[in-house]
């Protein structure tokens, strides 16, 4: 694991309004890799990627850039964490070709799913048997939020993931083990669509330094992709963390 702050968003689009901040000549991922150092890979929740397409986008950012990865639905959604080893491995084949540019892993949960501490026990097992890298997690069920849950993904050096709108204050903060900070922003209050103030994104600057300043790997992603604000919302705080590029 590489200490650093990483800044980016959900996907690597680069919306119209804020085209003159990137360079002009590229593909739309070399384009964004030349302004911000991470991108949050989230159509492998909704279909797998054969590993050439990860080689071929490890190979089109430069060094020191890292992708993100969320976990397929397959997995949290479909199969709700139960006997998904084969499942987990053929996904730990496909974005091991991403290489040294492979970041965290994004095990998003749905909002209905209840922390059953047998079920999530071993599935963390044997996701930490088959994968040694960086691992986050987000529940949306209030029964995560918890002394006991914090310490069983301590236990397996699980991040839980800072979000925001938050379900309970807990969830606006980070949680589980502390070796990584993982902050994803959905916008509030209308969810993929708004904006983020210069106080927020301020806010969340201080907690990326804050991490930094205990050793430990910070991420930000923003998820208010819907009309464009996250790419802006994204350049604010890597401006604000003094990151160059």
């Amino acid at each position: 694991m590489v200490i650093g702050a990483y800044v980016g968003t959900a996907g690597w689009s680069i919306p119209r309004q804020y085209a003159g901040a990137f360079g002009g000549e590229g593909t739309h991922l070399q384009r964004y890799a030349s302004r911000l150092p991470a991108a949050e890979i989230n159509s492998s929740f909704y279909r797998p990627h054969r590993p050439a397409t990860y080689e071929r986008w490890a190979m089109s950012v430069p060094d020191g850039f890292r992708f993100s990865v969320k976990v397929p639905r397959m997995i949290t959604h479909e199969g709700r964490l139960k006997d998904m080893g084969e499942a987990l491995l053929r996904f730990l084949d496909e974005v091991r070709a991403l290489g040294d540019r492979l970041g965290p892993l994004l095990v998003q949960l749905p909002p209905s799913l209840r922390h059953e501490e047998a079920v999530v026990d071993r599935f963390l097992a044997d996701f930490r048997e088959a994968f040694e890298g960086g691992l986050v997690c987000e529940p949306r069920h209030a029964t995560w939020f918890t002394d006991e849950v914090d310490a069983q993904l301590i236990r397996h050096q699980v991040a839980r993931v800072a979000a925001d709108p938050a379900l309970l204050p807990r969830a606006a903060v980070p949680g589980g083990w502390q070796g990584l900070a993982y902050h994803r922003l959905h916008g509030w209050p209308k969810i993929y669509h708004s904006p983020y103030s210069l106080a927020q994104v301020g806010a969340v600057a201080g907690s990326l330094r804050e991490a930094l300043q205990d050793g430990r790997e910070a991420w930000c992603i923003f998820d208010n992709t819907a009309l464009g604000e996250a790419t802006h919302d994204a350049l604010e705080l890597k401006t604000l963390l003094g990151t160059p590029g």
